[in-house]
């Protein structure tokens, strides 16, 4: 069964998502703060989470940082009253898979769980056996373990970059188009622009390519490609 952990301080939202969820027939687990959220998140196993940006004793940014710096790759859906533009940036970029803006409707919540699950076990049926440490220009890279190297100094990386730079190499030497980053990447509603995905490419640009090679290049009305 497919297990959600629920984590939001507002008693009233809190068991509103629990009991709709288990209408649904997933298998719920709650926390309404942030310490007890972290570990349950530690000892326990989920499908999905959905992650209350702001909790008591450690904010759900704080969580989702710990989680991708522990590589725990659960998908996450923010869920905020806050609807600034640099607050959705700053869950993109720590790592979010979706992010909703309170008040939300629940049809719309459950169609955008359903669709994160379904894409994750698409996901998993057809991800290449990229376990192996790779090559990727200047790069070593083990996806797996979210590490990266540079003659053997290790790289920091964003988690939101390890999953672009995985799903270029997927699809090396092939154009992949912004909408398809959008919709395997972040693969939700939420519209970064142009500048923001332009911006985690230039970033992945100045780690993988040197002053003599050029592996993320650009193709002028479609999108990027990686050269191998």
């Amino acid at each position: 069964m497919t297990r959600i952990l629920v984590v939001e301080d507002e008693p009233a939202m809190l068991s509103g998502l629990s009991d709709n969820l288990e209408f649904e027939s997933y298998d719920v687990d709650t926390a309404d703060k942030g310490d007890i959220a972290w570990e349950k998140i530690s000892n326990g196993q989920y499908h999905l989470i959905l992650l209350d940006v702001m909790l008591p004793n450690l904010s759900g940014f704080d969580i989702l940082k710990k989680m991708r710096s522990k590589n725990i790759r659960t998908p996450v859906i923010l869920l905020t009253a806050k609807g600034e533009e640099l607050d959705k940036v700053r869950g993109l970029e720590l790592g979010a898979d979706d992010y909703i803006t309170k008040p939300f409707s629940l049809r719309e919540l459950l169609a955008r769980v359903k669709a994160i699950l379904r894409r994750t076990e698409i996901n998993k049926a057809s991800e290449e056996p990229d376990s192996d440490v790779v090559q990727i220009g200047c790069l070593t890279v083990c996806f797996d373990k979210l590490e990266a190297f540079d003659n053997d100094k290790a790289v920091k990386m964003t988690h939101k970059e390890f999953e672009i730079l995985q799903y270029l190499y997927q699809h090396r030497n092939t154009i992949v188009t912004r909408d398809q980053l959008l919709d395997k990447v972040w693969g939700f509603d939420y519209q970064p622009s142009s500048r923001t995905i332009d911006n985690f490419i230039l970033r992945l640009r100045n780690k993988v390519d040197s002053e003599q090679t050029n592996h993320i290049v650009t193709v002028h009305g479609m999108g990027y490609k990686l050269v191998l």
